[in-house]
């Protein structure tokens, strides 16, 4: 099960990525949510303060529970909890580049992963996916005479 500290994940994904500068946090739990669905494992993401918006656009995602520590509250704590509460820590991947949690992880014997060593193991999977899915000939696309054919066959002119 993974635990994860959503906003250090958003933050460090906003400011070292320039593809990814513009990143929501709905669409930050769509890609964890992908990635947990192919891995076959279950995963919590906990943000700070109360949901900016409809609950349900969040848990669109089995595989994924979005949580919100409520407004005043913060998500370290929540996480330190679910952390010491778990009657099985050393199945437990914590992500966060915050000390106090992964201190708290590793005092359970949890297994800690930095925010950036997590984005980029979800990267490289999401991408290793795509590309078992598209056939090679697919991603190449059609050659110059093949897309003749087509616009000859649809009576398109080039």
């Amino acid at each position: 099960m993974y635990i994860i500290d959503g906003y250090n994940l958003l933050k460090l994904i906003q400011t070292t990525s320039s593809e990814f500068a513009q990143i929501s946090d709905i669409d930050l739990c769509r890609f964890v949510s992908g990635f947990l669905k192919m891995t076959k494992r279950d995963g919590v993401i906990i943000f700070d303060g109360k949901c900016p918006g409809e609950d349900s656009c969040y848990n669109a995602a089995s595989s994924l529970e979005v949580i919100f520590a409520g407004p005043g509250k913060d998500a370290d704590s929540l996480i330190e909890q679910k952390i010491s509460s778990d009657s099985a820590p050393r199945r437990l991947l914590v992500v966060s580049n915050d000390r106090r949690i992964r201190k708290a992880a590793r005092a359970r014997k949890a297994v800690s992963v930095k925010s950036e060593q997590f984005w980029t193991d979800l990267q490289k999977a999401l991408k290793k996916r795509k590309r078992m899915v598209e056939p090679a000939e697919k991603r190449r696309g059609l050659d110059e005479g093949q897309t003749k054919q087509w616009m000859e066959y649809f009576g398109l002119e080039q």
